[in-house]
């Protein structure tokens, strides 16, 4: 199985367009830009990640020995391309919205400047890396800003799409603001904070729940929670009640029980209680079970005494909007300004900026989508991150995109915090000069096409 880092992870019309861009000779530079066209239903507000592992992806492109020798043996491209592939190395620019950035339709969070070939070949990668983490981003940013101050924890890996998928969701919730994940690989890998307690089968395990509880927190003393809803949730609460003295004896404290179906709403108040009243005051009670940003609303608005919940399927697959109408278009080529005009999917021409302005109270005014060197007042969200191939400075930590993330939502307008149906739409204004540029590669494509 190839890794992901492959650039044979492609579609085949990109290789494609690359034997007859080299056939041809159509070697200059090409300007790419990714963008969302439109917010899907219920997103005001989109939150860009998946930056490093792209910038990972573009400064380590490079055909394996293997890979070539299979292109070669495929017969399916000339030996001269499958030359051209072997040496082909990612050798331009990039500019981005760093991670944990606010972003609104047609704004580009990704700019690629590099030969038509290779700008053109890293096409489906970057689409595939920037669109998954980006819309987990935006689904676990909701999450938190129903949720203030709870702790959410991603439990999503089991009904993630692929193994990729349930890790890039843990760093993609994260970045956003969740406190952490389940899956291991994610905290060798990025450092992220790792939680678990428990499944049923454990319980199951045992002739009866005492035993079990008693077996586990002897050998998982430290942050022990213990999983209570197996028979019967309140029952389980009041044995946990008797057995937190002799737990304690041992130097072990029970921290947190566990909900994982029922009504959580009432459950959790009855068993905030049984605790309260067995002298548990301190221990705190998590919830999971298919729950999502309207149900962690639910709970809020009904004051359930929850202190953190375990989100999974809702996060990982983002069930509600499982997918981005986005695109990675070309806007520039040999100097010259291009555009897409198919309808539904026009695009703007050249290199963009998008310009943040903010109000009196701090939060987001408004932005302005220009040309790159058509300044607007406001902070100018792209920056450069790559050059020559090569990346920029070290990449941030994930604590300084987590800051970073924390700070875009607490600028949201109010209406665009919300989950409610109704369109809170946050104004992206098209500056006059892209306007008329556009107008401008209109008029010249349409000369050619009566020369044609």
């Amino acid at each position: 199985m190839y890794p992901a880092t492959s650039p044979l992870l492609t579609d085949l019309y990109q290789l494609n367009m690359l034997q007859a861009y080299l056939d041809h000779g159509q070697m200059e530079t090409a300007v790419f830009e990714f963008f969302v066209r439109r917010l899907p239903g219920r997103r005001h507000f989109l939150m860009a990640a998946g930056l490093e592992q792209a910038l990972d992806f573009l400064e380590n492109l490079k055909f394996s020995n293997e890979e070539i020798d299979w292109l070669r043996h495929s017969k399916r491209f000339s030996n001269g391309f499958v030359d051209y592939l072997a040496r082909l190395r990612f050798t331009g620019d990039v500019d981005a919205m760093p991670e944990g950035t606010v972003f609104f339709e047609n704004e580009p969070i990704i700019r690629v400047i590099a030969p038509l070939p290779q700008a053109q070949l890293v096409e489906s990668r970057l689409i595939n890396i920037l669109h998954f983490q980006s819309l987990i981003a935006s689904k676990a940013a909701r999450m938190v800003l129903v949720a203030p101050r709870k702790q959410l924890v991603d439990f999503g890996l089991r009904r993630a799409h692929g193994a990729e998928a349930g890790l890039m969701a843990a760093r993609a919730s994260y970045l956003a603001g969740f406190a952490g994940t389940a899956t291991v690989l994610a905290q060798k890998e990025f450092g992220i904070p790792i939680f678990g307690t428990m499944a049923h089968s454990f319980i199951q395990a045992h002739d009866d729940e005492t035993s079990a509880f008693s077996a586990f927190a002897h050998s998982r003393p430290d942050h022990l929670v213990l999983l209570i809803d197996t028979y019967d949730t309140e029952a389980a609460a009041r044995k946990v009640v008797r057995l937190a003295p002799r737990l304690k004896e041992a130097g072990i404290i029970v921290r947190a029980v566990r909900l994982d179906s029922g009504d959580l709403i009432m459950l959790s108040k009855h068993v905030r209680r049984i605790l309260d009243d067995g002298g548990l005051q301190d221990v705190t009670i998590f919830a999971s079970g298919g729950l999502d940003e309207d149900e962690l609303a639910g709970m809020m608005d009904a004051n359930a005494p929850i202190d953190g919940f375990g989100v999974g399927t809702s996060l990982t697959t983002s069930s509600d909007v499982p997918a981005l109408d986005c695109a990675y278009k070309l806007q520039e080529y040999a100097g010259i300004a291009r555009r897409k005009r198919s309808a539904g999917k026009a695009t703007w021409p050249g290199r963009k900026q998008v310009w943040r302005s903010f109000g009196n109270d701090g939060r987001m005014a408004g932005d302005v989508l220009s040309l790159q060197d058509d300044r607007h007042t406001g902070e100018a969200l792209l920056i450069p991150v790559m050059r020559n191939g090569q990346r920029l400075g070290a990449p941030p930590t994930l604590d300084d995109i987590r800051n970073k993330a924390a700070r875009g939502l607490a600028q949201l307008p109010e209406p665009l915090r919300r989950l409610d149906e109704e369109a809170a739409r946050f104004p992206v204004i098209v500056a006059a000069g892209l306007i008329a540029l556009a107008e401008q590669v209109d008029r010249r494509t349409a000369a050619h096409d009566v020369a044609d």
